[in-house]
C-alpha cells in the first residue's frame, strides 16, 4: 500500500547536517534545485492504494536510483555507502540514525513499480522545466546524435558471464593477498552451466567467510557483481541472457552488441529529448521523435544540427514543413534508395554500407555509370553486395533471397540534381556556423560514458536500458543546471 510521504520525525542528531553538509555540497544543491514530489503522482498507479503494508515511498527509491547513476555504484555498494554517508542520508530525507533499505528493494522497485511509467520522458520533461523556469535555455537549436551502450552480457552465454565475474573476483583476491591462491577454490574447468553455478556459489561462500578478504573494498565490489550475475542467471534460467540487444556498427569492421541512445541537447548543453533503441537502429529514423519530444517540453526550435545520418529525404521534408533548418550534410546513399525495398535495407553511415533487415552488413560495393554521370550528368547506380552464404541460411530469406542465386545485392540510384535546395543551404555561412556546434554533443556523450558508466548496460533488456538512460541523463542535467546557475 502506498502512503503519502510524511515529514521525517525530529531527531536530536539532525543538527549534524548543518555542520557536515555545507551549502556547496552537491547533494544539498540538487535537493534545493528540484522537488521530487512529482514522482509520487507519476508512479502511484503501480501501487495498491488501500491494502497491504506501507511501501517504501517512491520518492526515496527514485533518489536512490539517481545516486546510483551519480556515483556509478552497484545496488549493494550504494546501500552500504548510504549507511555511513551523511550527505546521502540528508539527500534521502533521513535522520542520521535511521536505517536504510535492503538492496533487493531496488530490484523490486525497478521491475514492479517503474513498468508502464514512461520514466525517460517524465524525467527529461522535469529537468527541462527546471532549466526553463530558471531562464537557462535561451537558444532555439537542437544538436542530435546517438551513443552506443554495450549490452550487460554482450554475446556471452550465462556460462561465460559467470566465468568472467568469478575470474575478476579471484584476481582481486590475489592482488590483496597472494598466499590466498593455495586456499581459494580452484576454477571450474567444465563447460557445464550447472557446474559453474555451483562453483560461483562456492567462491562467494569462501570470500564471505574469509575475514581478511572481506575488508577490501575492491574485493567487495567484485563479490557483489558476481552475486548479481549469479542471481540473474538463476532467475532467468537461460543460456542466452540478452534478448533485446542487436548488433550495430561503429565502422565496417567494428561492431557492437547492445543498444543506442539517441539524444538531443540545447546549445546550453542540456539534454532535452532522448530515445532508446536496439543497436541496429538507424540514427535518422529518430529525428522527428526527438524534435517533437523537445517541443512537448516547451522548447521553441528553429534549427537542428546533426551528422550525415540525419539527411535522409523524409527528414529534409519534415524540417522544411516545420520551418526548421536542418544542419546536416547530404549523404547520397542515405538520401536515395530503391523505394520499393527501402524499408528492408538501411544505410549505416559509420560502416558506409547497407544493412539488411536480418542485421547483415554488406561486404562490398560497386558503382556503375560513374564516368557517364561525370561527363553527361546522368544517373549512376551504387550496388551493395551481401555474403551469399549468410543469405542461404537466413531466417528472413523468403521474398529477399532467390533459391539458387549466386549473389545478393541492393542497388541505389545516385541522383545528381535532387536536393539542390538543401545542397545550396549547406554551402551558406549560416549553415557552417551552426555546424561548428556539433562537438558539444560529442562531449556530452563522453560525459555519460566516462562519469556515469554509460559504456555498458547495468541492467538486462531495453526497459532496463531506458531506466539507466533516464537516471544518467537526470544526473548530467542536474549537474549542468547547477553549473549554469553558478556561472
Amino acid at each position: 500500500m502506498l502512503v503519502q510521504n510524511k515529514k521525517t520525525s525530529s531527531s536530536p542528531f539532525s543538527s549534524l547536517y548543518d555542520i557536515i553538509i555545507d551549502k556547496d555540497h552537491p547533494l544539498r544543491k540538487i535537493k534545493e534545485l528540484i522537488d521530487f514530489s512529482f514522482v509520487f503522482d507519476e508512479l502511484k498507479h503501480n501501487y495498491c492504494q488501500n491494502n497491504g503494508r506501507a511501501a517504501i515511498n517512491p520518492i526515496e527509491m527514485i533518489k536512490y536510483l539517481l545516486l546510483k547513476s551519480l556515483y556509478s555504484l552497484s545496488d549493494t555498494d550504494l546501500v552500504k555507502r548510504s549507511k555511513v554517508d551523511m550527505g546521502i542520508k540528508f539527500f534521502l530525507d533521513k535522520n542520521p540514525e535511521d536505517d536504510v533499505i535492503d538492496p533487493s528493494s531496488l530490484t523490486k522497485f525497478r521491475k514492479q513499480r517503474l513498468k508502464d511509467s514512461n520514466l525517460l520522458d517524465i524525467i527529461l520533461n522535469k529537468t527541462t522545466q527546471v532549466a526553463l523556469n530558471k531562464g537557462l535555455i535561451k537558444g532555439k537549436t537542437l544538436i542530435v546524435d546517438s551513443t552506443h551502450t554495450i549490452s550487460k552480457y554482450n554475446f556471452q552465454s550465462s556460462l561465460n558471464a559467470l566465468k568472467e565475474a568469478s575470474k575478476k573476483l579471484r584476481k582481486a583476491c590475489y592482488s590483496f593477498d597472494e598466499t590466498i591462491k593455495s586456499k581459494i577454490p580452484k576454477k571450474n574447468e567444465s563447460s557445464n552451466l550447472k557446474d559453474e553455478i555451483d562453483y560461483s556459489e562456492l567462491l562467494i561462500s569462501f570470500v564471505q567467510n574469509s575475514s581478511n578478504l572481506i575488508l577490501s573494498e575492491e574485493i567487495n565490489s567484485k563479490l557483489n557483481f558476481l552475486k548479481e550475475v549469479l542471481q540473474d542467471v538463476v532467475e532467468l534460467n537461460q543460456v542466452s541472457k540478452e534478448k533485446d540487444a542487436k548488433i550495430g556498427y561503429k565502422s565496417s569492421d567494428n561492431s557492437f552488441f547492445g543498444f543506442k541512445s539517441h539524444i538531443a541537447i540545447t546549445e546550453e548543453r542540456l539534454i532535452v529529448a532522448a530515445t532508446v533503441t536496439t543497436g541496429d537502429r538507424h540514427d535518422g529514423k529518430e529525428l522527428t521523435t526527438l524534435i517533437e519530444n523537445a517541443q512537448k517540453s516547451g522548447l521553441e526550435i528553429d534549427s537542428v544540427v546533426g551528422d550525415m545520418a540525419y539527411s535522409e529525404k523524409s527528414n529534409i521534408e519534415y524540417c522544411k514543413e516545420k520551418s526548421i533548418g536542418l544542419i546536416s550534410r547530404l549523404s547520397k546513399t542515405v538520401t536515395h534508395g530503391n523505394e520499393r525495398t527501402s524499408g528492408e535495407f538501411e544505410f549505416n553511415k559509420d560502416a558506409n554500407m547497407y544493412i539488411c533487415k536480418a542485421g547483415h552488413l554488406s561486404i562490398r560495393k560497386a558503382i556503375n555509370g560513374k564516368k557517364k554521370r561525370e561527363v553527361e550528368g546522368t544517373q549512376a547506380v551504387e550496388t551493395y553486395f551481401f555474403d551469399i552464404e549468410k543469405c542461404k541460411v537466413c531466417s528472413l530469406k523468403e521474398g529477399c533471397y532467390k533459391e539458387g542465386a549466386e549473389s545478393k545485392s541492393y542497388s541505389v540510384t545516385i541522383k545528381s540534381h535532387t536536393h539542390q535546395e538543401h545542397e545550396d543551404f549547406q554551402n551558406t555561412e549560416a549553415f557552417k556556423e551552426k555546424a561548428r556546434n556539433r562537438y558539444m554533443i560529442e562531449a556530452k556523450n563522453a560525459e555519460l560514458k566516462n562519469s556515469h558508466g554509460y559504456t555498458r548496460a547495468v541492467y538486462a533488456g531495453i526497459f532496463g536500458m531506458e531506466i539507466q538512460c533516464a537516471f544518467s541523463i537526470m544526473a548530467v542535467n542536474l549537474k549542468r543546471i547547477i553549473k549554469l546557475l553558478e556561472e
